[in-house]
């Protein structure tokens, strides 16, 4: 897609988001000029994503299905005084896949990395040092921005993907272990086993505020690994995040500021799951949504992706809502909300996640936080 040209569709930001939008348009709509740019050297982000199978419709489950690398029938989670393993199928996907299913599905000429947008326009991308590319539409995805409008609280993590020189005995993930110390909020544990060596252990708070301590952070995992005795422990990797968690506020405001008439992916149109802040199943859904369009004018590609996220937002009052009760909570109380959470029927636990509560869900969910 050379400078000047007037035809297809632009994407920025080559995350987790952008990169799924751009795979599924190259596989499904091979007809419509696509030029994806990512700032840093990798697509994908480099974080490792884990989710439930049923978010996601299994007629779009082919789109991730090219970047599983572990799966698993279900999990377990742990409170002090209860613990439990739930079915639930749910399966991991790495950043590295996705840089690598990028690369296999585009054409060179289709991406660009180590390219910044500074600014996305309705039909074009201006790139640092001025230069700029016009399309029919632009898509913005580089991540949150602008986000005062929402009510918002965080999710972060530390994680390190460790080498043990023995079995580790962890056979599928667990979602939470929630009978560590706690601080900063709330705090869990959280482990992926990715071979019977191989295991990322992460770190994580549902936290009032976005600053974190990574070096802390650390030394809490080192802490936790040493108290399970897991031996010869040779750190592979290491992977951070901070992720919002909604709790109301302005989103029609939230989609107007930073750009009135720019389609928006990802965090920065509020594709998240209120209560985790994944952006993986939202990310599918919008990938495939802009498969099925036949105009890719900047003007109907806002009107559109706006009107999903709105959508998505009016859907998931219930998560938000429980969001609210959490955090009103005092600190000390906040690991009972969610003990209290994981006693409940595993379909109710499910179709939350899922986002596809039914009203005797919402009645149970009420009684919980109340």
């Amino acid at each position: 897609m050379a400078r000047g040209k007037r035809d297809g569709l632009l994407i920025a930001g080559g995350g987790l988001t952008g990169s799924l939008a751009a795979v599924a348009m190259a596989k499904k709509r091979p007809d419509v000029p696509l030029l994806l740019v990512e700032e840093g050297e990798t697509f994908g982000g480099g974080r490792t994503f884990l989710l439930f199978e049923d978010m996601i419709d299994e007629d779009d489950r082919w789109l991730v299905e090219p970047l599983v690398s572990g799966r698993w029938d279900g999990y377990y989670v742990a409170f002090p005084g209860h613990s439990r393993k739930l079915k639930a199928p749910c399966v991991s996907i790495r950043g590295a896949d996705v840089d690598r299913l990028v690369r296999e599905t585009l054409r060179p000429s289709q991406y660009r990395l180590e390219t910044k947008a500074v600014a996305v326009r309705e039909n074009e991308l201006v790139l640092l040092g001025g230069d700029r590319i016009k399309a029919d539409g632009a898509i913005d995805a580089r991540g949150s921005a602008h986000i005062s409008m929402l009510d918002l609280r965080w999710h972060k993590f530390f994680g390190r993907e460790y080498s043990f020189s023995a079995p580790h005995r962890v056979d599928r993930p667990v979602l939470m272990d929630a009978t560590v110390e706690q601080s900063d909020g709330y705090r869990f544990v959280r482990c992926t086993p990715f071979s019977d060596t191989r295991l990322l252990v992460e770190d994580c708070y549902h936290s009032d505020a976005p600053e974190f301590d990574e070096v802390a952070a650390g030394e809490r995992l080192d802490a936790y690994v040493a108290a399970r005795g897991w031996k010869g422990g040779e750190i592979e990797r290491e992977e951070a995040a901070v992720l919002p968690l909604a709790l109301g506020g302005d989103f029609s405001a939230f989609w107007r500021v930073g750009g009135a008439r720019v389609a928006k992916l990802g965090l920065r149109g509020g594709f998240f799951h209120p209560a985790t802040g994944s952006t993986v199943a939202d990310a599918v859904s919008a990938a495939i949504l802009l498969t099925e369009q036949t105009d890719f004018g900047g003007e109907a590609l806002h009107d559109l992706i706006e009107a999903e996220a709105a959508a998505l937002w009016r859907r998931r009052e219930l998560q938000r809502g429980f969001n609210e009760a959490v955090f009103e909570a005092r600190p000390e109380d906040r690991r009972a909300l969610f003990d209290g959470f994981y006693r409940l029927d595993s379909a109710i636990i499910a179709r939350f996640h899922a986002g596809r509560p039914g009203v005797l869900d919402r009645v149970r969910m009420g009684k919980l936080v109340k």
